[in-house]
């Protein structure tokens, strides 16, 4: 094959790969062999930001909402596609108003059976008002919510789908929390206002989908997806589980990947995280992005309107995907020695 041939070649994959229809369009896996001596599958970040997109289209997802209720069908059908057992748990929250919530905590299973886990979450609802913005009309309406809530979802999917395809030897839980996102607003003052967070990771830490449920680690990711996005050494993570932290930065920065994992230790935040280690006992980190910059902490477009697809980045999602990804094979390694 001569260098024209090859270029050819390569064009067409690249294209067939874009997809440019939109459609989730699986590519060819680039077997990586890092340093470590392990293989590891490559991550599609067309295929994640297809996820996202999809999530998006449904409109905000705001419990009690038929855009929720339809998202949630389409996160549990793509699950129950890839994992080997998949379920919805429903129950009755109550919100920071009195506001009774019908959530749904969607989790996929792979090799149900093994003893030795690994929880893996996001939250998948949206922010029901956008409390970060100035304009009083748009402050009252829910946010698309593609970064916060979106790229968590759309990476793990594409970890599903991986996974699905490149089977590991232990457990493996996925779960999609509900409710996250449903806490107090910036206006309001109350005391424990933390507690009005996360109230699908509540729900679940204290009611398993199995009973005695437990993991020997836990990762989440929220806002995983936009355009120079930096994850910092959140100080809950570092108390609860510091070797697994240092190891998932370590990873990333084998990849290459250290211009967005940074190690600066940054203050604690409540997150899914913070439920899943204080109430389920399962050490669990999190990957979220920080910005130091801002007054909040988090990106300009957090909690505002511009969290929309405008905003996600393929960059950013191929280094947390392929970092995560990494780290699961490298699991799946220590547990075979």
């Amino acid at each position: 094959m001569n260098i024209n041939q090859v270029l050819l070649l390569l064009i067409s994959m690249s294209l067939f790969a874009c997809g440019g229809n939109g459609r989730e369009m699986p590519r060819p896996e680039i077997k990586r062999t890092p340093m470590s001596g392990f293989q590891v599958p490559g991550f599609n970040t067309d295929s994640a930001y297809y996820f996202i997109q999809r999530q998006v289209d449904f409109g905000p997802r705001v419990p009690n909402t038929n855009e929720h209720k339809e998202c949630a069908e389409w996160l549990h059908k793509k699950l129950s596609e890839y994992a080997d057992t998949a379920l919805i748990q429903f129950a009755e929250v109550e919100a920071f108003d009195g506001t009774k919530l019908e959530i749904k905590n969607i989790i996929g299973s792979f090799n149900p059976n093994a003893g030795h886990r690994l929880l893996l979450c996001a939250h998948w609802d949206t922010r029901p008002f956008a409390d970060q913005e100035e304009d009083p009309d748009l402050m009252m309406k829910p946010i698309p919510g593609a970064n916060d809530g979106g790229s968590g979802v759309g990476v793990l999917l594409e970890i599903a789908r991986i996974l699905k395809e490149n089977p590991v030897d232990f457990g493996i839980d996925i779960i999609f929390f509900d409710a996250e996102d449903y806490g107090l607003p910036s206006w309001k003052r109350q005391a424990n206002s933390e507690k009005t967070w996360c109230l699908g990771s509540q729900y679940w830490s204290r009611n398993p989908h199995k009973p005695n449920y437990t993991a020997s680690k836990g990762i989440l990711l929220d806002m995983v997806g936009a355009k120079d996005a930096t994850f910092t050494l959140e100080q809950f993570s570092m108390t609860y589980n510091p070797n697994l932290m240092n190891r998932v930065w370590e990873n990333a920065s084998h990849l290459g990947f250290d211009n967005y994992f940074i190690r600066q230790r940054t203050g604690p935040v409540i997150d899914d995280h913070y439920f899943i280690n204080t109430i389920a006992g399962i050490p669990t980190i999190n990957i979220i992005q920080r910005d130091l910059s801002t007054r909040s902490g988090f990106g300009t477009y957090w909690h505002t309107h511009a969290d929309n697809m405008d905003i996600i980045d393929r960059s950013t999602l191929d280094a947390v995907g392929s970092t995560v990804i990494f780290t699961i094979f490298q699991e799946n390694k220590q547990f075979n020695e």
